[in-house]
């Protein structure tokens, strides 16, 4: 189908013709070099699609999970790619302060999931690309304005965990109806070395596999990829820190589903 979202924003010639580069405060200027990244790539992309004279085309179907997910393994047969999103959120860590040598303990993960998956089908690198830029942009607290900057991408669904090793997956939204469930941890990888760092210099979460937890999922939603994961890791000791505390990622999730 030809992707109607607004991606980039809109997969429109009018409106790829002239992004808007957002304004640069004093909090976001160390962070240009990622933004600059990502509009450069974009226009990189509008000039090849005029030349082409082709628009961007939204088929998930020939979506392939970036090179360095292999080590979570291919997903299971029969499943199809049915969303790609990109979520922006924290993990979230608990530290134990009466322990001197503590190191911090994962405590899940809140994020706002937005819908990527016409313009991560399209052109993988500027999703990817994307990722890492929007970290350095804030959400809005009111869900009704929430558009993920600087692509203007819409909510598609929300991420948090209902315990501490159960992560939920909400894919039902007013414009989208895509299935929700819980999942549990399959495999991990580490993160690339090229992986971006967070707004402090956190380095990259893992890369996941989660396959469904239970038999209550809605949507035919099975197995989920964390990848292209963007900061959020925690400090390598509890030194300082508070009992509860969040770091800021961004990351991929693809979603697989039976048919």
């Amino acid at each position: 189908m030809r992707c109607s979202l607004l991606l980039v924003p809109a997969l429109s010639a009018s409106a790829w013709a002239a992004p808007a580069f957002p304004k640069v405060t004093a909090a976001l200027a160390p962070n240009v070099q990622a933004i600059s990244d990502y509009f450069n790539l974009l226009a990189s992309k509008v000039q090849e699609n005029r030349r082409a004279g082709v628009a961007p085309i939204c088929d998930l179907s020939k979506l392939s999970l970036p090179a360095e997910a292999e080590a979570l393994g291919q997903p299971a047969p029969g499943l199809y790619l049915k969303h790609v999103a990109i979520g922006r959120g924290t993990q979230n860590y608990t530290c134990d302060l009466s322990n001197s040598t503590a190191v911090p303990q994962a405590n899940g993960a809140v994020a706002t999931l937005y819908n990527a998956s016409c313009v991560t089908s399209a052109f993988p690198d500027v999703g990817a690309m994307l990722t890492r830029a929007s970290l350095h942009f804030d959400v809005a607290d009111n869900a009704a304005l929430q558009r993920l900057a600087p692509a203007d991408l819409p909510v598609s669904g929300i991420h948090y965990f209902t315990d501490g090793t159960t992560p939920f997956f909400g894919l039902d939204t007013a414009q989208w109806k895509l299935g929700e469930g819980n999942f549990g941890k399959n495999a991990s990888t580490t993160a690339p070395l090229t992986a971006a760092k967070g707004k402090k210099g956190e380095a990259a979460v893992p890369w996941l596999r989660l396959t469904a937890k239970g038999s209550a999922n809605t949507g035919g939603l099975q197995e989920v990829y964390r990848v292209e994961t963007v900061g959020g890791s925690p400090p390598a000791t509890c030194k300082g820190l508070p009992a509860s505390f969040e770091i800021q990622y961004s990351t991929q999730y693809w979603f697989y589903a039976s048919s």
